[in-house]
């Protein structure tokens, strides 16, 4: 590794922090638009993911990697979860080791309730802003990044 550091130009400064600021107002618009449900976008997206999975179930550690939550993080946001009814942590069927976090019935039915309205929210707060070629060039440029990132052990498994 070089130890001389390479400063961000001027063009490079501007788009990072506009990156940073961004990325930060997307998610507070996303958090404000699911509170009418009582609901945080960090447990919106746990819910979400269970509700894709075989059997609505996921071992908390590949839940947390999914999310990109530590594993402490994943704890206390399925411990407010299981408190709403919404999920339930289980012994892991498989090795009986490992605790597996399950979507109940309510959680099936709440994360019905909230997908409508989390989608209007993404869809106002960031693809309907950007072109069809733009949001479909900044998918692919952080997938990039997030496979980077992923390669390096530094994030979730790759979609």
């Amino acid at each position: 590794m070089s130890t001389e550091t390479r400063w961000l130009t001027p063009q490079e400064q501007r788009a990072w922090r506009a990156y940073l600021r961004a990325t930060r107002l997307v998610e507070v618009a996303l958090d404000r638009d699911l509170a009418v449900h009582g609901t945080q976008l960090s447990e919106y997206e746990v819910i979400s993911m269970l509700s894709e999975a075989p059997g609505g179930r996921l071992r908390m550690s590949n839940l947390a990697d999914m999310v990109v939550q530590s594993r402490s993080r994943i704890t206390h946001t399925a411990a407010r979860l299981e408190k709403r009814g919404l999920v339930r942590r289980e012994a892991c069927v498989d090795d009986r080791r490992g605790v597996e976090v399950v979507l109940t019935d309510d959680g099936r039915a709440a994360i019905e309730e909230m997908a409508r309205r989390h989608v209007d929210s993404v869809r106002a707060n960031l693809i309907d802003i950007l072109s069809p070629e733009e949001f479909i060039a900044l998918g692919d440029s952080l997938r990039k990044v997030r496979d980077a990132l992923a390669m390096a052990g530094q994030a979730g498994d790759a979609d």
